[in-house]
């Protein structure tokens, strides 16, 4: 920090980040991302985010994150799994990565699924993107739960500052944590489409699937409580009305959680005779999701539990109609501007799917919307001021560009 005429000026801030497999967990590394990208967009040279990855980790997505200006990488055994996350419970600190986060000259550390010990000597936010295992307990091994559990109240033991993503995952935690004492941040994520991935023309894309022109997207990892069955339920009713409605369906199959879920949906779904009416595309590159996304009749999030959602963000940027469960979250980012239906009533999605299919003129592409900008400013803005606050570098001069 240099003082002068009455300015101050910041240099820029190094963030440490670990490393998020878009395999295991999509909207984690959608959501970093988009935040590396609109730092540097809205807050050119004011920070560095340092991904922390493990020498296992996938070069392609590493390389995608560094693309984007001001973004490094450290490759580390230290983060291949998590080899100090008992020291760090034991002893309160995780050696391998202190001293990774110390060679790198870090500021602050974002802990995400991590614990680095409460004996480090980096400012650290918790980013905690939901609460679904105190909401939805009989969706999580009880292992599971527990070392979820656990992980977050050590965190809250040690003094983080927490970050939550909606005013709903901050009602969720006072609710169920309310003698933390911790600094509680709400940053609400907003996504800017980069041009690069909005050349690919989005009727290449759709003949490339094989789907008609008009289809509901649903782009969400094969997770129980992602509730893709009410999906299937819906088109059962939808095929015995006589309706021709498709549903493409993207994302990864794999959950440590439970993995044969994704199996029994698609059992189901060829018991029922839907294979032509849900489409399960697999894991797709970026640009054919943004394609897809782009030009479908509505986005649909079934979820029966959300902290923010990254596809409802996603497709708030594009102007495209949804479908969403009633969840106070989906609401909170909609300002109720979506149809809603419950979570465990097929019968109302149906009809959404029905009435607004019955609606569609043919092949429909959207663009960015014009607003998206201040969205996207304003989550930069909040992402900084946490970091800067956790850093101790608040201040009341104007700050010097």
């Amino acid at each position: 920090m240099v003082q002068g005429a009455g300015f101050v000026t910041l240099r820029p801030l190094r963030i440490a980040f670990s490393h998020i497999s878009r395999r295991l967990w999509a909207g984690g590394y959608n959501y970093q991302r988009n935040l590396f990208a609109a730092l540097a967009w809205s807050l050119p040279g004011e920070f560095v985010p340092v991904i922390f990855a493990g020498n296992t980790a996938d070069e392609n997505e590493l390389a995608e994150l560094a693309a984007t200006p001001g973004v490094e990488v450290v490759r580390s055994a230290a983060f291949d799994g998590q080899p100090g996350s008992a020291a760090a419970l034991g002893l309160g600190l995780d050696p391998g990565a202190a001293a990774a986060f110390r060679s790198a000259r870090i500021d602050v550390v974002v802990e995400a699924a991590h614990f680095f010990g409460w004996r480090l000597a980096i400012p650290v936010v918790a980013w905690i993107p939901d609460l679904q295992h105190r909401s939805l307990p009989q969706l999580f091994p009880r292992m599971a739960r527990w070392r979820r559990e656990i992980g977050f109240r050590v965190q809250m033991a040690s003094g983080r500052t927490i970050m939550l993503s909606s005013e709903s995952a901050h009602r969720d935690f006072r609710t169920y944590y309310p003698r933390a004492g911790n600094d509680v941040c709400v940053v609400r994520f907003a996504t800017q489409p980069p041009a690069a991935l909005l050349n690919t023309d989005p009727s290449e894309v759709i003949a490339t699937y094989g789907l008609p022109e008009s289809y509901f997207y649903l782009p969400n990892q094969f997770y129980r409580h992602k509730n893709h069955q009410l999906v299937v339920d819906a088109l059962t009713i939808l095929k015995k009305r006589g309706a021709n409605v498709v549903v493409c369906a993207s994302g990864s199959t794999e959950d440590r959680r439970e993995p044969g879920y994704y199996e029994l949906v698609n059992a189901q779904v060829r018991e029922r005779g839907l294979d032509a009416h849900f489409r399960h595309v697999g894991t797709i590159p970026l640009l054919h999701v943004y394609a897809l996304l782009r030009a479908s009749t509505a986005l649909i999030n079934p979820s029966r539990f959300e902290g923010w959602s990254t596809t409802v963000e996603e497709a708030k940027s594009f102007g495209v109609p949804m479908i969403l469960s009633d969840l106070d979250v989906h609401k909170e980012q909609t300002d109720g501007a979506a149809r809603y239906f419950g979570v465990n009533d097929p019968v109302a999605l149906a009809d959404h799917l029905m009435q607004v299919s019955q609606q569609a003129r043919g092949l429909v592409v959207r663009n960015v919307v014009p607003h998206q900008d201040d969205s996207v400013r304003a989550f930069a803005a909040s992402f900084a001021a946490t970091m800067r606050r956790a850093a101790g570098q608040e201040i009341s001069e104007p700050v010097a560009r």
